[in-house]
């Protein structure tokens, strides 16, 4: 249990290290996307004519004069500051997550049995497989020429074949933080591959004494305002494992893109308001998609029909007896939820919900309910092979008041 209690500190910390940095990627992200968008071009008071556009602001007790050249200074300033140890450190620190949790215990979080018959090497291998895929065909479609909107729309059929793939091969939460993953790798291979790389040919073509060729700071350019798209789809998978009723859902894969649409959306209003050009109707229907999302999602039991829970609505739902419900609790939940767990990924209950009282139980109710019979994203992966039969007692249980008496 020891090596358990450690590794759940090792993702405490780097849970905390990739918000930390994954906070000042996307700050510094959003911060230059809005400069880039709000520049007065030409400038106001152009003192030189390499300046593209400058921008007055006050912030934090000061002003700040801000430009941007059309390509380079004449001379380059020193110290000249780069934005990019942002962007690998949220990788690494979101990639050392994924390992810790999601391939250590690949059987746990990345297989479920009942989706797909898979071992937790083939899991991993085809985690990995979709990763490096899913940057090389968005790489190959970037370098085709096409218009950002014909790359928008030809990489959104690719993602949705993905994540309808992925749904079929992993469990739901697998499924989701597999596309966080793919897109998050997009993102960074962004700077580190073409954002980055295209700044130095920039920066040594200045100290060679060179005129710079604009050319990798356009590419630049298009790679930045494509991660400013992926950044709220990303931020949501990385907020869905604690909601199953998303990555739960029968309809998962469409719940997820639902969301992806509605995060671009609100994207492109906001950068079409830092343009002076607001829509409010992408807000509109950025909203209208969430509530249909939630509505489909809202709670349903697929595991127990309710004929099955009530045949007759004439009739009263035949009572459970505690112990019956709670025999079943002790077997397939006190691995995890209990103040002594003996599950080696749980040195302590998640969440510190514990079943070992009946009172406890009882307050517990309505959740050990939803996770059970709404979603059945419990027991995890379904490792104790909690049966259809017993999600029916847990049902008939509920509906018939919860007692514990």
């Amino acid at each position: 249990m020891m090596e358990a209690y450690i590794l759940e500190w090792l993702n405490l910390l780097l849970r905390w290290a990739h918000l930390i940095v994954g906070i000042a990627w996307i700050g510094s992200s959003f911060y230059f996307v809005w400069l880039d968008m709000n520049l007065n071009v030409p400038p106001r008071d152009p003192e030189d004519d390499a300046v593209a556009g400058d921008l007055w602001a006050v912030h934090g007790g000061g002003f700040y004069h801000a430009q941007k050249y059309k390509v380079a200074p004449g001379e380059l300033p020193e110290p000249l500051h780069w934005f990019k140890w942002e962007a690998y450190t949220t990788w690494l620190t979101g990639f050392a997550l994924l390992v810790l949790m999601y391939y250590v215990n690949a059987d746990v979080y990345l297989v479920d049995k009942s989706v797909a018959d898979l071992t937790g090497g083939q899991a991993i291998a085809i985690s990995i497989g979709f990763i490096v895929a899913s940057w090389v065909v968005y790489d190959l479609l970037c370098r085709t020429g096409l218009s950002d909107a014909w790359i928008g729309l030809v990489g959104f059929l690719f993602l949705v074949a993905a994540v309808y793939l992925l749904t079929d091969l992993f469990s739901g939460r697998g499924a989701y933080i597999q596309t966080g993953s793919m897109l998050g790798t997009i993102m960074v291979a962004n700077v580190f591959m073409v954002i980055i790389p295209g700044q130095r040919e920039l920066v040594e073509a200045k100290l060679r004494g060179e005129d710079p060729d604009p050319l990798p700071g356009i590419r630049g350019k298009q790679r930045s305002v494509h991660n400013n798209y992926i950044t709220l789809p990303v931020l949501f998978v990385m907020l869905s494992p604690h909601y199953p009723m998303t990555y739960g859902h029968e309809y998962n894969w469409l719940l997820l893109i639902a969301i992806f649409i509605a995060g671009v959306l609100i994207r492109h209003f906001f950068n079409l308001r830092n343009q002076g050009k607001a829509e409010p109707l992408l807000l509109f229907i950025a909203l209208v998609i969430i509530i249909l999302a939630a509505f489909m999602a809202a709670p349903k039991s697929r595991a127990i029909p309710d004929r099955d829970v009530a045949p007759r609505a004439e009739q009263p739902v035949e009572p459970v007896s505690f112990a019956q419900v709670r025999q079943v609790i002790v077997q397939r939940c006190n691995n995890c939820h209990s103040i002594e767990p003996n599950h080696p990924t749980a040195p302590v209950a998640p969440n510190a919900v514990m079943f070992d009282t009946p009172e406890q139980i009882a307050q517990w109710a309505q959740r050990i309910h939803d996770r059970t019979v709404t979603t059945r994203t419990m027991p995890l992966a379904n490792l104790t092979q909690m049966t259809d039969e017993e999600r029916l007692l847990v049902a008939r249980w509920y509906k018939t008041g919860a007692e514990i008496e």
